[in-house]
């Protein structure tokens, strides 16, 4: 096995976990963490799909004659996946400030039991 399918094998076991999370934990903060791992393993596939062994970064040297696309890496990937960083780093925030509000107003993070309240009120 070489060391680019041990990393996408990784990578699909961060999909798996990611996702087992989502589905399994009642608790919205354990939630948000898999979330996070789900978001993270997109990005690095996306960053795998990305790479191109022996070629270098999409910058000309100054006087170059005539440039071959195939020697160069393409930057839209990476360009991609640095935005999906920062939207994910957003969505973050914004939804550790959701369960700091709801935790103060129900005084849980649990699915069941802040159901029973919400219904309660």
């Amino acid at each position: 096995m070489s060391l680019s399918d041990a990393v996408y094998l990784v990578t699909a076991a961060l999909v798996a976990l990611g996702l087992l999370g989502l589905v399994q934990t009642p608790n919205l903060l354990r939630k948000l963490m898999a979330l996070n791992i789900l978001q993270v393993a997109v990005i690095v596939f996306f960053i795998l799909l990305g790479h191109k062994t022996g070629a270098a970064p999409p910058v000309a040297p100054p006087g170059a004659g005539t440039l071959r696309a195939a020697d160069y890496v393409n930057p839209l990937p990476h360009t991609l996946m640095l935005t999906a960083i920062v939207v994910a780093v957003s969505t973050t925030g914004v939804a550790l400030a959701l369960l700091i509000r709801i935790s103060r107003r129900y005084g849980t993070l649990e699915e069941d039991e802040l159901l029973k309240r919400m219904e309660e009120r």
